[in-house]
């Protein structure tokens, strides 16, 4: 299993790159534009992932800082937040790259952000869960760059392995 979500950890930190690519080449404007998604603008919705991921990395590893609310404004700037991203996606690879198999077979014990109840769930299925979360909302991103007209890179999981096989811009 660590192959499988050593896997996923590039496949995250590449499709945020591509992402953080198309974004950058938003105005302003557009960047904070309300087009619809959950957390309405691509600036919310970077926001929205990277606050996310924090949190989860501080329930996996106990280190961290972790926002409060699931719609934290973590950085204002796209630079400050592209920096945080990539630094948080560094995180993320080492972290898995350094489970191992009974580790991955263990559970996690955490409160969520919304309410004070406390969770034991097996890390495997949490992992599960968080990746596919960032994907999830890498979508909504994705809807924000077409509904403004602009062009969307190429995301999904099939293209990154792909990408990596090839040996050409993968993790």
């Amino acid at each position: 299993m660590r192959k499988h979500y050593h896997t996923f950890a590039g496949y995250n930190a590449w499709a945020n790159r591509r992402l953080y690519e198309a974004a950058a080449a938003l105005s302003d404007t557009e960047y904070r534009a309300d087009c619809g998604a959950f957390f309405k603008s691509m600036h919310g919705t970077l926001n929205h992932l990277l606050a996310t991921d924090r949190i989860w990395m501080k329930r996996f590893t106990g280190e961290g800082d972790a926002p409060d609310r699931l719609d934290a404004i973590l950085h204002e700037g796209f630079a400050e937040l592209q920096a945080a991203r990539e630094a948080e996606d560094r995180r993320i690879i080492a972290w898995i790259d350094g489970l191992d198999e009974a580790r991955l077979a263990g559970v996690i014990r955490y409160r969520r952000v919304s309410t004070p109840d406390e969770f034991v769930q097996e890390l495997m299925p949490a992992l599960d869960h968080w990746f596919n979360h960032q994907t999830h909302h890498r979508g909504h991103a994705h809807m924000i760059l077409t509904s403004l007209g602009k062009p969307a890179p190429e995301l999904d999981l099939l293209f990154y392995q792909r990408v990596v096989a090839a040996g050409v811009g993968g993790s």
